[in-house]
């Protein structure tokens, strides 16, 4: 009997031992956590032409998330409500809204979701990914300059240029020429809001 009872207490402690393990094991290790603020942030788009063509998108919502403090481990999120196009213009932003560019009625959002982040300097990356304009997705690449580093706090420049007939942007606008390439310039406002700083480069 005492010898029983030996056994089952070397088992439960055993036992014990190797959950209290596992649960370490798969415990999630503490991560930043940002926040993007889409009312102080801007995301603009301009088109060389002959009467200049450039705007804003007043809807879009973004996110950065990482699973762990290096920054090359996080990923962007940039989903735009298309029809939220604002040149200043409603002959022009109508004529963006339709079928000829954007499509709104049929492909509502234009999105961004970054596969891969270089960082290239101390303040600046290239974050490859997949960008998605009237249901078509194609391999972009967002030049991102920073600023704030270290102190939970950042002002986020950058810029990413395409080409529109690579997505059916195939016409016009009546009397006014359009250059192919369309440059689109993001302003993001990131706060830390839980956990450890991210670490960069030096």
């Amino acid at each position: 009997m005492k010898s029983c009872k030996k056994i089952l207490s070397v088992l439960m402690v055993f036992l014990c031992v190797s959950f209290s393990s596992i649960g370490r094991a798969q415990a999630p290790a503490e991560v930043p956590v940002f926040k993007i603020t889409p009312e102080k942030s801007t995301i603009k788009f301009a088109v060389k032409a002959s009467v200049p063509i450039e705007g804003t998108f007043q809807k879009w919502d973004a996110a950065f998330t990482v699973t762990s403090t290096a920054a090359e481990n996080g990923v962007l999120d940039i989903k735009i409500q298309a029809d939220s196009v604002n040149t200043g213009s409603g002959m022009k932003d109508k004529k963006l809204k339709s079928k000829d560019f954007f499509n709104v009625a049929q492909d509502p959002y234009i999105a961004f979701h970054s596969t891969k982040i270089v960082q290239t300097g101390p303040s600046t990356f290239d974050i490859a990914g997949k960008f998605t304009i009237r249901g078509v997705t194609k391999d972009e690449t967002l030049n991102l300059t920073g600023s704030g580093k270290g102190t939970g706090h950042g002002e986020i420049t950058g810029t990413m240029a395409f080409d529109r007939k690579d997505y059916g942007m195939n016409r016009g606008i009546p009397f006014i020429r359009i250059a192919e390439r369309v440059e689109v310039t993001v302003y993001l406002i990131a706060d830390r809001v839980s956990g450890p700083p991210l670490v960069f480069k030096q």
